[in-house]
């Protein structure tokens, strides 16, 4: 019962991400729209909630980043990579330049070229 309560939660929350995203891809923004010009994470600390796991982590990026993300895609490492990672590549993006940020080994490379479209 409480992973039914908790599955309907997380859809819930994911709607709403997904309404949220709508609104902004129909806010024009300059050459495109609002999403097009930003960048929004949304995801969990635990891939398992139900054994407290901290691995394999469901993580999403919307947003172009001004055209400065690479997106489109599905990123699954073979080894365990820090989260912090992402959040410094994202630091990064946003002008934030840090070496380090918390455990982080790097940055996300996959992530960080502009799409060709």
């Amino acid at each position: 019962m409480k992973i039914a309560t908790v599955a309907r939660i997380n859809t819930f929350h994911t709607a709403l991400f997904g309404y949220y995203l709508e609104k902004l891809r129909a806010t024009p923004d300059g050459d495109g729209s609002l999403l097009d010009h930003s960048m929004y994470m949304l995801g969990s600390g635990m891939g398992n909630p139900d054994v407290h796991d901290h691995s394999n982590l469901p993580i999403v990026i919307a947003g172009g980043g001004a055209g400065t993300l690479k997106g489109g895609r599905h990123i699954k490492y073979t080894q365990q990579t820090p989260l912090a990672n992402l959040h410094l590549t994202l630091l990064d993006k946003v002008g934030v330049r840090l070496d380090r940020f918390v455990d982080s080994s790097g940055k996300v490379e996959e992530i960080l070229e502009p799409l060709n479209v």
